[in-house]
């Protein structure tokens, strides 16, 4: 059995070179079986413990099951036409201005982040979006703000509610913050997020947002419907989903449980659509991700038994006497910084054993929570690694002809997400300091 230096250099060894896998994905080896050949080593040295499974599975089980339902919803939606419908309705409402085609773009992928998720948003509103500027008339180049646009909105606008990311569920399940709470929180600050978004978003492509359309060159919004009786059905579908997600704080049930009966009904729903398959929906839903988590928090859980994490807590308890805001900034931004290096996914959990291990209580113990989320949201803008999101993003993207470098991103989302990050962690630390 491992001991001292030795235990700690094996936590630290197998943490990286899993994550080295799950980013670098080797001959398409999946992110699930990297997680979990990293968990299983750990388990072998004794890294971790199998006690430590369960504890685990625990922290975990509530945010993947939800994020799996909300993207088999989302997954149904866009075959039926759903999310081209809303597209096309943007931006023909813009009337060939294309500064105005670009805000309501951000809008329609603000809402699509905190409904359906960051993934959904980035992954199936982008394509969408590329599609119909190519259609009228856009060259690459005229198109990348758009592009960028919602590429980045999907991440800095995935703050308002627990199932707009998966970190948002993880972190309340964590600290067991039920929808309404986290809502009434993080609801103001991303809108504040979005604003600042949308400001930084503009200043940076102004220049490219002058060409004018003809919105008579896209087709009708009804003709992107493909299943009109499902269409239909899906309003009453997301309506109850809303209301059971409001209703699962009071009613003291967790945030999957409404997630997954719509998800249920959806597919039931959809077992008779011409346009889909039920089958291949579900097999298409990112089941990998519940092994990853399991698998990859295992690995981190690792850094904490070998104590690593005690000297962020350390740290915590150093900055703490500042004051609320320094200890928002730097909560948020280590974070972010920390997201950025070795992904959102792990971090978040580091950030919430360190929060737990540290002293903070009361409003410090508040902003310290919501300010991991905000940064480990954010923070993967910084670099292509930050999210998995983002590397199938760029991967979506380059299969459409649309080549975006590593360095080419890590300078635009360097210079996009410093001054949204800040005025969001500045804004949280007010509002936190009002409604608490």
């Amino acid at each position: 059995m491992l001991t001292g230096p030795q235990f700690d250099i094996a936590a630290i060894a197998i943490f990286i070179c899993t994550l080295a896998l799950v980013i670098s994905q080797p001959k398409g080896l999946s992110i699930g079986w990297s997680a979990t050949g990293g968990a299983l080593v750990a388990l072998a040295v004794g890294v971790v413990h199998p006690s430590n499974v369960l504890t685990v599975w625990d922290i975990v089980w509530n945010a993947t099951i939800t994020f799996v339902a909300v993207i088999i919803i989302s997954i149904v939606l866009d075959l039926i036409g759903f999310f081209e419908w809303a597209a096309l309705h943007m931006l023909r409402a813009a009337k060939g201005d294309t500064l105005r085609a670009f805000v309501y773009v951000i809008i329609l992928g603000t809402l699509v982040a905190a409904l359906f998720a960051n993934d959904g948003a980035a992954l199936i509103i982008t394509p969408i979006v590329y599609q119909q500027m190519r259609v009228l008339g856009f060259t690459p180049r005229q198109a990348m703000p758009f592009v960028m646009a919602a590429g980045f909105v999907a991440d800095t606008t995935s703050l308002p509610f627990l199932v707009s990311n998966l970190v948002n569920i993880v972190s309340g399940n964590y600290f067991h913050i039920g929808f309404g709470t986290y809502a009434e929180t993080m609801l103001p600050v991303d809108i504040v997020s979005f604003l600042a978004s949308l400001a930084i978003l503009y200043f940076y492509y102004k220049r490219l947002l002058t060409k004018h359309y003809d919105p008579g060159r896209l087709f009708s919004p009804e003709m992107a419907i493909k299943d009109h009786k499902l269409f239909r059905a899906s309003w009453f579908v997301l309506t109850a989903l809303l209301i059971g997600y409001l209703a699962s704080e009071p009613l003291k049930v967790p945030v999957s449980l409404p997630a997954s009966v719509i998800a249920v009904v959806f597919l039931f729903l959809a077992r008779r659509s011409e346009v889909l398959s039920v089958k291949k929906v579900v097999l298409k839903a990112p089941w990998k991700i519940v092994v990853f988590s399991l698998g990859m928090y295992l690995v981190v859980f690792g850094l904490r038994n070998a104590g690593l994490t005690a000297y962020l807590s350390a740290g915590i308890d150093h900055v703490k006497p500042a004051g609320l805001v320094p200890l928002t900034l730097v909560g948020g931004f280590g974070a972010a910084v920390l997201s950025a290096i070795m992904n959102n996914m792990p971090t978040v959990l580091v950030g919430c054993i360190s929060i737990a291990g540290s002293s903070a209580h009361g409003l410090s113990h508040v902003v310290l929570v919501y300010s991991n989320v905000v940064g480990s949201d954010l923070g993967p803008k910084f670099t292509p690694i930050g999210s998995l999101a983002t590397l199938l993003w760029l991967h979506v993207l380059e299969s459409k002809g649309v080549k975006i470098g590593w360095g080419q991103y890590f300078r635009t989302g360097v210079v996009l997400t410093v001054p949204v990050l800040l005025v969001t962690l500045v804004s949280l630390a007010a509002w936190i300091s009002v409604v608490h």
